[in-house]
């Protein structure tokens, strides 16, 4: 790799409720993700770990991470391979195993993404450039885990 690229962020607790983690019911899980000129990201723990339903966990934000690099890398190969994109929808499913110990590991990420595409005879380059953008997805190249498609491709005005 001749070239390297830093994302910086910084990741702040906001759930000391007064007494720190004096226990494990004692505290919230909320936290902020921050970037340098971009919206916060209000955080917690997913609902089955204590956290608040209403703010992004971990696990969502990392099977968010893999769709939307894909989407990324397959429009972008679309564009070079003259199939026109007109409409993107992933709509995409993250399987974690926990273990009795409480660790856990994704084991798999369904991407389903519906793309419809300006001419019905682009559906089958369409089809398999998804392929293609698995290969080059930096999220997808970065674990340890399938991470699977079932692409549906629909002609715009049909």
């Amino acid at each position: 790799m001749d070239k390297l690229h830093n994302y910086n962020l910084t990741t702040k607790w906001t759930g000391n409720n007064g007494t720190g983690t004096s226990s494990y019911r004692a505290y919230d899980r909320s936290h902020a993700i921050s970037v340098e000129n971009k919206v916060d990201i209000a955080c917690s723990s997913d609902p089955s770990f204590r956290g608040d339903n209403t703010k992004h966990n971990p696990e969502e934000l990392f099977v968010a991470s893999i769709s939307s690099c894909h989407m990324l890398w397959y429009l972008h190969l679309c564009a070079e391979a003259g199939v026109v994109v007109t409409d993107y929808l992933d709509n995409t499913t993250g399987i974690m195993a926990e273990a009795p110990n409480g660790s856990g590991q994704f084991v798999e990420v369904i991407l389903n993404p519906e793309v419809t595409v300006a001419d019905a005879s682009m559906v089958e380059k369409a089809n398999d450039l998804h392929h293609k953008a698995n290969e080059f997805c930096f999220i997808a190249n970065s674990v340890n885990f399938i991470v699977s498609h079932k692409p549906t491709c629909i002609v715009k005005g049909s």
